[in-house]
């Protein structure tokens, strides 16, 4: 099998309304070219310790939402309601990087659990700092909870978000979603925020183009 050439790096956050948003964007890219595109899903805790976390009840959340979110998930098919709570999301992404390695046991586990997180967050608000939260989340997709809740308590996946959040600081990343392409492994650019999948598919036709 031909390996692809280029490579999407997706830098997000589980808090991050935009990044959920971008998930059918990033789907209709990947019907759209195949494997052409390899797309990386990375980590990125917007708010880490010590710094706070927002204000659920806040003015700054309310007009974010208002003037933003709900528009964009009206104009992109997609049901959003403003959480209750803003937890930190640090679990969350070791809980994705954790049912990365699933992928043999339950084909897809990878995939299940990031859009699990996302939709029981956006959706539900789901505490995505509690671990046996995202424990049940795991046992609603088959997967082996016990695993989940040992690996998250050992910190197993921990240096890996940080090598995640660290590699986007390198590139100079500082909002998410953040998307870095790569062709033949070498830095090939970066856009940030939300983009329509039209923009996302004229970025990867200039790099096949610069292929050709």
């Amino acid at each position: 099998m031909t390996r692809p050439r280029i490579t999407l790096d997706v830098f997000s956050d589980y808090v991050c309304p935009f990044c959920y948003l971008e998930a059918p964007e990033l789907d209709a890219l990947a019907e759209r070219f195949g494997g052409a595109v390899a797309i990386r899903w990375r980590a990125f805790e917007l708010r880490p310790e010590p710094e706070p976390t927002l204000d659920p009840d806040g003015d700054y959340l309310h007009d974010v939402w208002e003037r933003a979110v709900y528009p964009m998930a009206a104009e992109r098919g997609m049901t959003l309601r403003l959480p209750r709570l803003q937890p930190r999301s640090r679990l969350a992404h070791e809980a994705s990087a954790w049912a990365r390695t699933q992928d043999a046991v339950r084909p897809g586990a990878d995939s299940a659990m990031r859009t699990a997180l996302f939709r029981g967050f956006f959706e539900e608000s789901l505490d995505l700092a509690d671990p046996e939260a995202l424990v049940h989340v795991a046992q609603t997709l088959d997967l082996d909870g016990q695993a989940l809740r040992e690996a998250l308590a050992q910190g197993d996946f921990r240096q890996q978000v940080r090598a995640d959040q660290q590699t986007a600081r390198q590139l100079g990343i500082g909002g998410v979603p953040g998307l870095r392409f790569s062709l033949d492994g070498e830095h090939a650019g970066v856009l940030e925020g939300a983009q329509p999948r039209r923009q996302l598919f004229l970025a990867v036709e200039r790099l096949l183009d610069a292929m050709r």
